[in-house]
């Protein structure tokens, strides 16, 4: 009988094959991929919830999959890094299991030199609930908040502040998010039967990050708990109380760690980054 590999703690049985990999040992990279530095505005106006709470019962580890590492860092750090390194950010909330808080801090946070203010939050059973545990530690001060999948590692200081600074410039919108036009056919199917084929011109798959005016974030959770509605993702909270959320196009490799085979999608877009850095 063949050998079982867990392919969570062996990631390399998730490399792709040698031609495309040649003979970089990916694991063993501990150079700072993208070379991003932190930095703080004098006056930021932003904070950041970064949501780090999941169970990974997709992924298949348990306790989730945040502290998986990609060339030497986990998966929250890179996350962090990218937050840590735009300049209107002036406090990163990081929503984690409260059991776990020490751990998540002394693996993905302490050792790295993170300039911006950084603050931990106890996860909620939902993603909903997470959201607000980490917005209750959101002060007056920050206009607007920023939320992020924890399992998105390779956003960009970019793309954050330019979802940022569209959320500034359209003083009629209430949220950016970041999304992609769909690419595959959707179908519309009820009890296995095809009813409908919709036209994907018009849907966007969401990602994150996702920014919104604080304030009327706030009321968008409160009005959701009051009358018991979960939404799929935070605009949503804002769409139902009729909010203006605008989207931004973002790269396909804003990839969600999310099952296994994901893994190897993220590998290979951070050796491309590896590889585009200029030698020291």
């Amino acid at each position: 009988m063949p050998k079982t590999i867990d392919p969570i703690y062996t990631p390399s049985v998730l490399d792709v094959p040698d031609a495309m990999f040649d003979d970089l040992d990916f694991d063993a990279l501990t150079k700072t991929v993208c070379g991003l530095q932190g930095v703080v505005d004098p006056k930021p106006k932003t904070a950041a919830i970064i949501l780090a709470g999941g169970s990974g019962e997709r992924f298949g580890r348990e306790g989730g999959k945040q502290l998986v590492e990609i060339a030497g860092k986990p998966i929250l750090t890179w996350s962090a890094e990218a937050f840590d390194a735009v300049g209107d950010v002036g406090l990163i909330v990081i929503v984690c299991p409260e059991d776990r808080q020490e751990e998540y801090l002394n693996r993905a946070i302490n050792p790295f030199p993170f300039v911006t203010p950084i603050v931990v939050a106890p996860s909620g059973p939902s993603r909903q609930e997470s959201a607000f545990s980490g917005l209750e530690y959101v002060t007056d001060e920050y206009d607007y908040v920023v939320l992020h999948d924890g399992a998105r590692p390779l956003v960009s200081p970019e793309l954050i502040l330019h979802t940022i600074n569209t959320c500034k410039g359209n003083i009629d919108c209430d949220g950016v998010i970041v999304g992609h036009p769909a690419v595959d056919t959707l179908k519309i199917v009820e009890d296995g039967v095809i009813m409908g084929t919709p036209d994907r011109r018009v849907f966007w798959d969401a990602q994150t990050p996702q920014v919104f005016r604080t304030g009327i974030y706030r009321r968008a959770h409160a009005s959701a708990l009051s009358d018991g509605f979960v939404g799929t993702d935070d605009s949503s909270l804002i769409e139902r109380l009729g909010g203006k959320v605008l989207v931004v196009e973002g790269k396909r490799n804003n990839i969600k760690l999310t099952v296994p085979e994901d893994y190897m999608m993220l590998a290979a877009a951070v050796r491309a980054l590896y590889l585009k850095q200029p030698e020291e």
